[in-house]
């Protein structure tokens, strides 16, 4: 397939004109590479397959069965989110999958990051040939991957689910139409194809979504509360006017407990690390200087309102040393 690699001449797409004509060559690309054949997509809701959705349907419509895989690893109120969006307003063709429990299932007692990535991608996987199964001509399965997977994958830093090549005993050609971009040019490609602010400006998640942010062996109680506090996060984020100007936040749960006092008793239980970071293209991070006021306030909420909580710590770590995710 052409534009394997991103070309050391390539100009970084950072004006409408620039996404315009990426958006007129790969539609071209995809139809030539497609032809009348049916395309399977995992759509998480996230920036890239939104983005992947979208050039699909401008080029092939309704040739692309989108599918939506609830693993249990998703943001509190994802999966009602991208349901709402794809199904509802865009009118796509979506397939919705819960598969907690046999993901949760899979993953119980695994506590090393990248046997961890590699059953999630698996599964996932696994899930896309089952519902390919039950459909007639798919040949192709597309995917959100982007020019800094491909980079980090290739440097043995982490391994990505959607950077890699499918079983051998699966027919699946591969339809990765931003492999080549950056992930401000992915957001600069996705307005142009007339994507809500909401989705072309959300924050970037992970591919094992909040399996990453739960480090050490995952429990259903610990990600719940990656979960709950994350949720609170996001929400305090959007009321003091930092959704849009902080470019990743979330928290995490590590596998450790501390002792606190709650209700006047000694409480033996998790802590919370938040996580707020700065970047353009994901090679690099500054950290987020919360103001005080507000990190007291979301403290004070989480250690309340999340069950099994009685810490929280911020990450003051940039990119390098630190990786964005912790795992």
């Amino acid at each position: 397939m052409a534009n394997d690699r991103r070309p050391d001449n390539m100009v970084r797409i950072t004006t409408p004109e620039l996404a315009d004509a990426f958006i007129a060559k790969q539609v071209e690309e995809i139809r030539r590479q497609v032809g009348d054949k049916k395309v399977l997509l995992a759509l998480s809701g996230g920036v890239d397959s939104s983005v992947v959705a979208a050039l699909l349907i401008k080029a092939i419509g309704q040739q692309l069965t989108s599918v939506h895989v609830n693993h249990g690893l998703l943001r509190k109120g994802e999966p009602e989110q991208v349901i709402e969006v794809f199904r509802n307003q865009m009118k796509a063709n979506l397939v919705y999958v819960d598969a907690t429990d046999r993901f949760l299932d899979k993953l119980a007692g695994v506590t090393e990051p990248e046997e961890k990535r590699k059953i999630i991608g698996g599964e996932f996987i696994e899930v896309f040939a089952e519902e390919a199964r039950k459909l007639e001509g798919i040949e192709f399965l597309a995917q959100g991957t982007i020019w800094p997977d491909i980079l980090e994958s290739e440097k043995g830093i982490k391994a990505h689910h959607n950077a890699g090549g499918l079983p051998e005993d699966m027919r699946f050609e591969l339809v990765e139409p931003v492999k080549i971009l950056f992930k401000d040019e992915v957001r600069m490609v996705g307005k142009r194809l007339g994507l809500p602010d909401g989705m072309v400006y959300r924050q970037p998640f992970p591919g094992p979504g909040l399996g990453v942010r739960c480090p050490g062996a995952i429990t259903r109680d610990r990600l719940e509360a990656v979960r709950e506090s994350d949720a609170i996060l996001r929400e305090e984020f959007a009321k003091n006017g930092l959704e849009g100007k902080v470019w990743q936040y979330f928290t995490v749960v590590p596998d450790f407990k501390s002792t606190g006092i709650k209700d006047g008793k000694r409480s033996f239980e998790w802590s919370v690390i938040v996580r707020a970071v700065n970047s353009t293209d994901a090679m690099s991070a500054t950290v987020e200087n919360i103001p005080y006021d507000l990190m007291c306030h979301i403290v004070d909420r989480i250690v309340h309102e999340v069950p099994g909580v009685n810490r929280v710590l911020y990450d003051f770590t940039p990119k390098p040393t630190g990786t964005i995710e912790f795992e």
